[in-house]
């Protein structure tokens, strides 16, 4: 069965150079991205500033200083929870930080989705286009 829609061939060009620049931009851009992105360093402070950690880009633990006045007080379980606060917020920062780096060639809600192992709302825009949360 032959279809009768008529078929805009000059419209069916200009999306594929569309999408063909595209392509070329993500593969030029994209090296310089993840450059900037793995070198990604947040550091951040508990609130009594006795807890410093430095996180990478994907949050993992670079560095952790205590203050020595940290040890006035021997209770490790909330010195952990301290530990534990500062390297989630410091982590979060990261994160942030990362998404806008990748901003001009993937919308937020997309990488923030991957970021955090949401491969179902991370990919589903793909085929809705890029607006799509």
């Amino acid at each position: 069965m032959v279809s009768s829609l008529p078929v805009d061939a000059d419209g069916l060009r200009a999306y594929a150079q569309e999408l063909r620049d595209n392509f070329v931009r993500l593969q030029n851009e994209s090296r310089a991205l993840h450059d900037r992105a793995r070198a990604v360093r947040v550091t951040g402070r508990s609130p009594d500033g006795l807890v410093t950690v430095t996180v990478g880009a994907r949050g993992d633990l670079v560095r952790l200083d205590l203050d020595p006045r940290v040890f006035r007080r021997p209770d490790s379980g909330a010195l952990a929870a301290v530990i534990t606060e500062t390297l989630h917020r410091a982590a979060a920062q990261a994160q942030e930080e990362v998404i806008a780096i990748f901003e001009p060639l993937i919308p937020p809600a997309q990488m923030r989705a991957q970021l955090q192992g949401d491969l179902d709302a991370g990919l589903w825009p793909l085929s809705e286009g890029r607006d799509s949360p």
